[in-house]
């Protein structure tokens, strides 16, 4: 169905993979629409739990195509970083938690990519940067700004203005990165979080991160509304009640997403 991306659900897990080796995952207008897709298909997928993200090959994604956007006017670079925005938008705010394993490069829109995910694992062998002023260019797909919230201001105006690549070690010391886990092992613990994930309460996941994504930005005040709000609704849940019960009752809880 797709060219550019592999998809498929297995035991509650989504695999998104970004399936264009010979050019190192790089994303182009078709890729990013095809993603755009793929993650609503899972929005709207009861059997799609967690979602773990990752790249063909020896890259996650190694930025946006350069060919392309070579060719491109003012107006059409808008509309593209415009499209660029409405994927990452998308993946942020979807319900369910993505887990990007970043396998290689992760590189302008790779990198940009990886941070709208929920958490980052990375293999030792990722690189990571938002190398765009070296061409004359600014991050177009969120990277000025997610950039700056994860590992902040500063750090992300050196990265930026440096356009300097990093490895995973020094992502995970800046905050870039949750864990870097040796190559062999980076979808066996990216199935790992998802199996924890996937045995908790679904509707309150989703709601922890409706709170932490709407609440980061605003203030204090506003950002409590947020988590009272989210924290009563639990209280309508047949999960809430489930859980309750078998804490009380010393058994393990089976939830149904409701």
């Amino acid at each position: 169905m797709y060219e550019t991306v592999k998809y498929e659900v297995k035991n509650g897990i989504a695999y998104v993979t970004v399936n264009r080796p010979e050019a190192l995952n790089a994303l182009n207008s078709k890729v990013i629409s095809e993603l755009h897709s793929v993650f609503k298909e899972i929005a709207a997928d009861d059997n799609a739990k967690v979602v773990i993200l990752t790249g063909e090959g020896r890259s996650f994604v190694a930025g946006a195509d350069i060919a392309e956007m070579s060719k491109l006017n003012a107006v059409e670079a808008r509309n593209f970083a415009a499209d660029g925005h409405g994927l990452m938008n998308y993946i942020d705010n979807i319900e369910k938690p993505v887990i990007a394993a970043v396998n290689g490069f992760a590189l302008g829109g790779g990198c940009e990519l990886s941070m709208a995910c929920d958490i980052r694992i990375a293999s030792t062998k990722a690189k990571f940067g938002q190398p765009e002023v070296g061409l004359g260019l600014i991050p177009g797909f969120g990277g000025t700004q997610r950039l700056s919230r994860l590992v902040g201001k500063g750090m992300a105006k050196m990265l930026i203005y440096t356009a300097d690549v990093i490895d995973a070690a020094y992502a995970r010391e800046i905050g870039l990165v949750e864990k870097v886990v040796e190559p062999e092992e980076l979808m066996t613990e990216c199935e790992k979080i998802a199996g924890k994930i996937m045995a908790k309460a679904p509707i309150a996941v989703a709601l922890s991160k409706h709170c932490i994504n709407n609440g980061y930005d605003v203030d204090m005040k506003s950002a409590s509304q947020f988590e009272i709000n989210s924290f009563g609704i639990t209280f309508d849940s047949k999960d809430m009640k489930e859980g309750t019960s078998a804490f009380l009752e010393k058994r393990a809880p089976e939830f149904k997403n409701r």
